[in-house]
């Protein structure tokens, strides 16, 4: 009997002359439950390990995340910054060398570390200065392969500098591998100039490989020599037929499609014109 009124005293708390002050009534019961929550699991084992499970596994989780995202700001704190690349083609006469020099000065202006390059095919106004159609002038570097450039800067100098100006990029056959590697690995921003297209309108050099490469891409036109309209092709005006030939006004214009058409066509005339008087002097020799 003894037993049987001990089983009913833990079954019937409100009954237990052992739990005084506990609630007389089931609805007071629960209530104190909902309000001494923590007592209540405390006085359950299973409930206990399972509440100081969840507490070891939530601070483990908590401080496996504190060091993964130190150990990721770490790494991001020594990758450098990321770098840009921006393409500036178009004919001729355009004004590419012009718009590269501008923005080279506004990158200066802002506190960039500034270095132009240039071919050093181009001797046309010296090989120390990049010079404008119209008389702008900067100092550069002129190099047969981009590649040197940073070998011929030193590789402190180098990391200092932010923005990479390249004038006349089509001469440049490396040109893709650098301005990957300068912009994705070494966090530069490469301002690029050229032509992309040569006197017959086919793709010049590798400019336009790295256009897939680009955050942006900028078609400059000129002022057609003819008719004054918007030119987007070069006209070779002599007879040489090599692709690489620096020259300036001498040798190519500016010209819209219309004139280039014909202007090829009367070029073309006058070449064979010039052969066929060629031929005859030599039979009459």
């Amino acid at each position: 009997m003894l037993a049987i009124s001990r089983m009913k005293t833990v079954l019937n708390p409100k009954f237990s002359p052992l739990f005084p002050h506990l609630p007389k009534t089931k609805a007071a019961y629960f209530a104190h439950l909902s309000r001494t929550s923590e007592p209540t699991i405390c006085n359950n084992p299973i409930r206990n390990a399972n509440h100081i499970h969840r507490k070891s596994t939530s601070l483990l989780s908590s401080s496996f995340f504190c060091s993964t995202q130190k150990r990721n700001l770490q790494m991001e704190a020594s990758r450098p910054p990321s770098g840009e690349i921006h393409v500036i083609v178009g004919p001729m006469f355009a004004g590419k060398t012009s718009t590269l020099l501008r923005r080279i000065q506004l990158e200066s202006g802002s506190g960039r570390s500034v270095a132009i390059i240039k071919s050093s095919k181009d001797t046309r106004y010296g090989l120390d200065s990049v010079v404008t159609h119209d008389g702008m002038k900067s100092p550069c570097w002129a190099l047969k392969n981009l590649s040197s450039f940073k070998q011929k800067l030193g590789i402190e100098a180098y990391e200092q500098v932010d923005v990479i100006g390249i004038d006349e990029a089509q001469f440049f056959e490396d040109l893709y591998d650098f301005c990957r590697e300068a912009a994705d690995h070494d966090g530069k921003i490469v301002i690029v100039a050229g032509l992309d297209g040569n006197y017959l309108r086919k793709s010049f050099g590798s400019i336009l490989d790295i256009i897939p490469l680009a955050d942006s891409v900028t078609k400059l036109t000129a002022r057609c020599e003819i008719c004054g309209k918007r030119a987007f092709f070069t006209l070779r005006k002599t007879e040489e037929t090599q692709v690489e030939l620096i020259g300036g006004a001498d040798v190519y214009m500016p010209v819209c499609r219309h004139h280039y058409v014909s202007g090829q066509v009367a070029v073309e005339a006058a070449r064979h014109v010039l052969e066929s008087s060629n031929l005859e002097c030599g039979s009459y020799a």
